[in-house]
């Protein structure tokens, strides 16, 4: 028996899978996804933690920020949880006929709050109540926080840039399920999630789940003061990292470059070459 499935193989797994997922009762796919929120969170206050201090040589930094980010799509792939992300794969079996779009639309909608719910509680429970961003962790946070939400200040066409972004970044995530799926060991599907996760963030691109934690753990961050010390940003750049602009500066053409990434790259491109005009 392979230790792997072939790409055909799996495409065609991944619309049984998509049919399991549309069919969930609507309390289980509402606390699997808070788990995924909570794992991803799990992930992004690590890489926070990674991130803090001043090492760096030849971009080795971002490679062990990225490299440690991926345990939050480890937990979800293997303990198993309903990450939006991930499942904008559903789209093979929404193509494939197996799910209709309001049973797609009905994941993709309750999964996307529940992630939110899971990251905002470790937001809360990270930030807001542990007191381990009270200090340099907090300042990288809040440094995050900020870069995500205020360049459209410095110059940048912000949601066009963060639009693409995203879809790099779910064009990766995609693939990384795909390929721990295609894996059928769990040292297979940890080194599945470890390579592309790694490449998405060392290459900074936008994931709109963790980004529903990164931008929460800054606005939080900001009632520290040791926190906001080590920043060096004024009052009126602080300003800026606040709930309105987590919606309206990034998770908005974040989520949507995250579908097309994931959905249409990922999900329609191997549903038409290995899927389409089968029977099964």
């Amino acid at each position: 028996m392979a230790n792997f499935l072939a790409p055909p193989q799996v495409a065609k797994a991944l619309v049984g899978a998509g049919e399991k997922k549309a069919a969930l009762p609507f309390g289980n796919m509402t606390w699997l996804g808070v788990l995924a929120g909570v794992y991803i969170a799990f992930g992004a206050h690590l890489a926070s933690t990674v991130a803090t201090g001043s090492f760096e040589y030849f971009g080795l930094k971002k490679l062990l920020i990225g490299g440690v980010f991926s345990v939050g799509l480890m937990l979800v792939v293997i303990a198993g949880a309903e990450l939006f992300t991930g499942n904008n794969l559903l789209s093979i079996a929404a193509a494939h006929k197996k799910i209709t779009i309001g049973g797609l639309m009905r994941n993709w909608s309750v999964v996307y709050i529940a992630n939110f719910v899971g990251s905002i509680l470790m937001a809360l429970i990270i930030a807001k109540w542990s007191g381990l961003l009270d200090g340099p962790v907090g300042t990288t946070a809040i440094k995050i926080a900020y870069g995500k939400v205020s360049s459209v200040q410095e110059g940048l066409n912000h949601n066009w840039a963060y639009f693409f972004r995203a879809i790099c970044c779910n064009w990766l995530v995609c693939l990384a399920v795909y390929l721990a799926i295609a894996a059928q060991t769990v040292m297979g599907k940890i080194w599945a999630c470890f390579f592309p996760i790694m490449a998405f963030v060392s290459s900074g691109f936008e994931h709109c789940i963790a980004n529903m934690y990164f931008i929460p753990a800054g606005i939080f961050a900001k009632n520290f003061s040791k926190a906001v010390s080590g920043t060096g940003l004024s009052k009126a750049q602080l300003a800026t990292i606040n709930w309105s602009n987590m919606w309206s500066q990034n998770l908005i053409s974040v989520t949507l470059g995250n579908i097309v990434g994931g959905a249409l790259f990922v999900g329609i491109g191997y549903w038409y070459v290995f899927v389409r005009g089968s029977k099964d």
